[in-house]
């Protein structure tokens, strides 16, 4: 067994990677920090001012882009700082708190995705009793569900491993998530079998009902009209969509952080990286690009904003001529010319 340490704080080590090319790294990064809260924030914002997207679906697509955004905060502003740093260092309470947030924020992107194929499986299945079933008690349970559960859930492995003797104080990652394991002497049988539970709950069920949902939404629509068919694919591709990039995530978090494997260093951050940048920005542009009343409103948002910076914009000065001045002033031309002409003709003709 490994020498027991007492441990202060933890060091991060992949920082000299990067470390010639930190501010152009960190302008990156800062910018795409800024490009994630405005997207997200953006779409909820719209989703907040208009009545007509007052409805289930949109609200938890309201809660998913938020979600996006919390999601962000827990890394980014860490992971700034530590790029114009010298020494990359954590207190290991500060990387539990950073831990129990990550998976937290993620498990309840799962929770919220079921919540969302469960919408969408009313108001296709069941079309009639929709307004019966997602009322607003209905939205309300699911949404403190999603975000209640995976928090009890990781806090008990935060505790756990709060709990744990570490043997090592070098971090292999930008950030502390399932990394954290391999500070520890020895994973406890708790941190173990809980581990499995979590997975189970947080990710693995969440995945099965969406599968299931979208198969029977799938299935009723084919035996649909084309107007249920087209509703079903408007409505649902986004979600799969999204679906589909967190189960990448999950899949990179599981075989990366969870197995001990031997990837080179370079590898590891650039792969790392896909889930601080990728993921945040995929779900405004999904659901801002994909679906219709969104869209709708973003574009009315976007020709708003340009009609207003036109209309700031300073312009020359002009002295319009109304049509009553035009009118006079092309008569007494006209007259002028007469005249000139009349006098022309007489001093040819007494010449």
């Amino acid at each position: 067994m490994d020498k027991e340490l007492n441990v202060t704080f933890l060091t991060l080590d992949w920082y000299t990677e990067i470390n010639k090319y930190r501010y152009i790294f960190f302008f990156i990064m800062f910018t795409l920090y800024i490009l994630i809260i405005c997207t997200n924030s953006t779409i909820v914002y719209l989703i907040w001012i208009h009545k007509n997207l007052h409805e289930p679906m949109y609200i938890f697509i309201a809660a998913l882009l938020l979600n996006s955004v919390l999601y962000s905060t827990t890394i980014y502003p860490k992971l700034l700082i530590d790029v114009l740093s010298d020494k990359q260092v954590t207190t290991y309470s500060a990387c539990l708190f950073q831990f129990f947030m990550f998976y937290t924020l993620g498990g309840s992107e799962f929770f919220l995705l079921a919540a969302m194929a469960y919408d969408r499986y009313v108001a296709i299945c069941k079309p009639l009793q929709y307004h019966i079933i997602m009322r607003k008690t209905t939205v309300s349970i699911s949404l403190i569900i999603a975000w209640l559960v995976p928090a009890c859930h990781i806090a008990v492995l935060a505790i756990a491993s709060a709990e744990a003797k570490l043997c090592d104080s070098n971090i292999k990652g930008i950030f502390c998530n399932n990394a954290v394991y391999s500070l520890q002497c020895q994973r406890s049988r708790l941190i173990i079998i809980f581990g499995v539970i979590a997975l189970l709950d947080l990710v693995i069920l969440p995945m099965l009902f969406i599968v299931f949902t979208y198969t029977t939404i799938f299935i009723v629509s084919c035996q649909s009209c084309k107007e249920i068919r087209k509703k079903a694919a408007e409505t649902c591709l986004p979600h799969l969509l999204v679906l589909i990039s967190a189960c990448l995530f999950f899949v990179y978090d599981v075989s990366i952080a969870r197995v001990e494997a031997d990837f080179p260093k370079t590898a590891r951050i650039i792969m790392t990286l896909q889930i601080v940048l990728y993921h945040p920005l995929f779900n405004p542009f999904v659901y801002g690009l994909k679906m219709k009343e969104i869209s709708k409103h973003l574009k009315g948002l976007l020709c708003v904003s340009t009609l207003s910076a036109w209309h700031r914009k300073p312009r020359p000065k002009t002295y319009p001529i109304s049509i009553g001045r035009w009118r006079y002033v092309v008569v007494v031309w006209f007259a002028i010319e007469v005249g000139r002409h009349l006098q022309w003709r007489r001093s040819w003709s007494e010449g």
